[in-house]
């Protein structure tokens, strides 16, 4: 690449890097998945249960915004114009449509493309308000068309193929999903929009519950000593995510949680055969909010209105208590035990900034 290339990329703020385009714009489409598909089912589910007709409403305008709102969100973590950012709307809406089961991944690919050429043309011309939103639309449903089709198909894919197998060997795999899951929820990624990308649901679904609740249970509990309550509530139901400075600076601290994951994956998967069929979304979010909780309430509701599960029992509850808060937080606590005890962790090595 030429040295003026490299000048006019660097002006344009076009930058390709694994940070920008794997962290940044991966983290932020699950917040745009978050803000419209997974609110629009919880509002949904709520009015459904209440018998509330206008949440229902609400929640399916919500859903319908998907594809753009992760579009958007893309975009916005790209440092796009204004122009290029309300043009990936149409972009969003295309690519979600045409990815069909694997349209987030879709809308991923095209929404990234699409910024990145919108950004280059942006402010070049004198009739920049023409030329801006029409290379970014263009460019953007254009990759869809071409493209989205194959990417949605492909994901959705190997998401089968993980829920398959998981169903095969439900032990072996309640442990892998579990723990990859898991440790993906607390690097500097988004396990949120990997299992929407993979319409991970199901058995293996519940495997990314657990693995993901074990992080962040885990890593609240463990660390309550150095943070007390403030440090609970923000990794319990924030993000374990907080602990990633601490675990580059001592790796150790990861092994009580992630060892955690792999005991309540397959719990999950072989004795409490916990499943996510709500948005695939909620497989990824652990206790964040209660979005895994509620992803899995959701999906029983839909179970039993189709008539697949007869009714939710005092089973179900006990499993999902045990897999998302009790069991992490004793297993984790258990693992931390020898590791404090020989100095692979020690005092302050959790301490949180808050």
């Amino acid at each position: 690449m030429s040295g003026k290339v490299k000048s006019f990329l660097k002006r344009k703020d076009v930058v390709f890097s694994a940070s920008r385009y794997g962290i940044d714009a991966l983290g932020a489409m699950a917040q745009g998945l978050f803000a419209s598909l997974l609110i629009g089912t919880i509002l949904s589910t709520l009015g459904e249960q209440a018998g509330i007709a206008v949440l229902v409403k609400i929640g399916g305008y919500a859903k319908a915004a998907t594809g753009a709102a992760m579009a958007v969100a893309i975009g916005y973590a790209l440092k796009t114009p204004q122009l290029v950012l309300f043009s990936l709307i149409a972009v969003g809406g295309a690519a979600n449509e045409l990815g069909g089961a694997g349209g987030p991944l879709a809308v991923y690919f095209a929404a990234i493309v699409a910024s990145e050429c919108g950004k280059i043309v942006s402010k070049e011309t004198k009739i920049d308000i023409i030329v801006t939103p029409s290379v970014t639309i263009a460019v953007g449903v254009l990759f869809s068309m071409a493209f989205a089709p194959g990417i949605g198909a492909a994901a959705s894919a190997v998401g089968h193929a993980i829920m398959w197998a998981t169903d095969l060997q439900p032990f072996a795999m309640g442990i892998m999903v579990s723990v990859l899951v898991g440790v993906a929820l607390t690097l500097p990624i988004s396990s949120a929009a990997i299992c929407a990308a993979l319409g991970l649901t199901g058995l293996a679904g519940g495997a990314a519950v657990a693995g993901c609740c074990a992080q962040m249970i885990g890593f609240a509990v463990m660390s309550f000593r150095e943070n007390k309550w403030g440090g609970l509530f923000a990794q319990g139901i924030g993000t374990s995510m907080l602990q990633m400075g601490n675990i580059v600076r001592n790796p150790r601290i990861w092994i009580p949680p992630t060892l955690a994951s792999a005991v309540t994956g397959p719990i999950a998967t072989c004795v409490f055969r916990l499943q996510m069929n709500g948005a695939a979304v909620a497989s990824g979010m652990g206790t964040c909010g209660l979005v895994g909780q509620i992803g899995v309430y959701t999906g029983w509701i839909n179970d039993v209105a189709n008539g697949t599960k007869v009714a939710v029992t005092a089973w179900d509850w006990a499993g999902l208590l045990l897999i998302c808060f009790v069991l992490p937080a004793l297993l984790t606590l258990l693992f931390a035990m020898p590791l404090r005890a020989i100095g692979w962790i020690r005092e302050n090595d959790l301490k949180l900034d808050l």
